[in-house]
């Protein structure tokens, strides 16, 4: 590897990353998504992605820019250019997927890609993962973009390694289950919502996305302090998933947001009473410390396939939804006053 002709200006990029991706410590989700998202700026990339293996399949367990519509995406090993690059444990690059035989054309297609580099994540000779940087432009990648990944790859596959306590059970499931919560991510969420959406087209079966919003987290830490902010998202996850049934799948996806794959229900009434639920459990006495704190929700829904079959657009329903809902009680609280 020839460092010399990488720029300071890159080096100092990689160390900078380097530093950021040890700080995050055992917290494996949020070491792939700054490792997707620092990657994708140090290449000027459109888009990147970290894909963990399970059982034959390299899923998309961290994505940015142009890949992260596709988190949780599922894909063969075999045929690809991340399975190639696995078994020769090397970095490969496609400059143009068009006429590279090695490629899994249709799933690059499908994500809008025309060049990449994939690089797997060794530690101790064992490969945890890839990481993949993509380009909507062919011959958008150079050599010197290899070597940058290269030199920010081991550290990152140590620190996964580290992460996932050497089981690739245990990987799996720090990836896809909030370090907080210990609830389903934002990853898990949108891997088994593709699969649900599939399996509800193959057999015409309705079902529900749940847009849940914790409401007044903020001032919950400016008045208690973070700590009660901890302990009341989760208890907001733990009564939402004793609120749902076993086939649903309840996950954080970020901040105060949550999101419910509503599996059983079959109509709008089914759904709106599984809402009201989950309401009037969420909003029961909680105190932290013997501090009484009200926990408060904006919950709306999407259901399947009144609203729409695409991931996209019932995501963006139920977004909307909740946002009523939201701006509803603000109009009441304004009134109250």
């Amino acid at each position: 590897m020839h460092q010399e002709k990488i720029s300071n200006e890159k080096l100092l990029e990689i160390i900078q990353v380097q530093t950021e991706v040890a700080q995050q410590g055992l917290d494996l989700s949020g070491i792939m998504e700054l490792v997707t998202q620092r990657t994708q700026h140090i290449t000027n990339a459109d888009g990147a992605s970290v894909e963990l293996i399970e059982n034959g399949e390299l899923v998309y367990s961290a994505a940015s820019g142009m890949a992260e519509r596709f988190l949780g995406l599922r894909l063969k090993i075999d045929n690809s250019l991340s399975g190639r690059s696995i078994s020769a444990r090397v970095p490969l690059i496609s400059h143009d997927i068009e006429t590279d035989d090695r490629v899994n054309k249709e799933a690059c297609r499908q994500i809008g890609l025309n060049s990449m580099i994939v690089v797997p994540l060794i530690y101790r000779d064992e490969v945890v993962g890839i990481v993949k940087v993509l380009s909507r432009n062919a011959g958008h990648f150079q050599e010197e973009d290899i070597r940058i990944l290269e030199l920010m790859s081991g550290l990152i596959a140590a620190e996964m390694f580290s992460a996932m306590r050497n089981e690739e059970s245990e990987l799996f499931h720090k990836a896809t289950h909030d370090s907080l919560t210990g609830i389903s991510n934002r990853s898990l969420f949108y891997d088994r919502l593709r699969q649900k959406l599939a399996k509800s087209m193959r057999k015409h079966e309705n079902f529900g996305i749940i847009s849940l919003d914790m409401n007044g987290l903020k001032e919950i830490n400016d008045t208690y302090g973070h700590r009660a902010g901890d302990a009341a998202l989760k208890e907001v996850a733990v009564r939402t998933a004793g609120s749902i049934n076993e086939s649903d799948t309840v996950s954080r996806l970020g901040g105060d947001e949550f999101g419910i794959i509503a599996a059983s229900v079959a109509d709008r009434d089914e759904i709106r009473a599984l809402i009201r639920h989950v309401d009037a459990e969420i909003a029961k006495p909680f105190a932290f410390e013997g501090q009484a704190i009200q926990l408060r929700a904006s919950i709306g829904y999407a259901l399947f396939s009144e609203d729409g079959i695409e991931l996209e657009v019932l995501i963006e329903k139920a977004d909307q939804s909740m946002y009523e809902v939201k701006r509803g009680l603000k109009r009441q609280r304004r009134n109250k006053q």
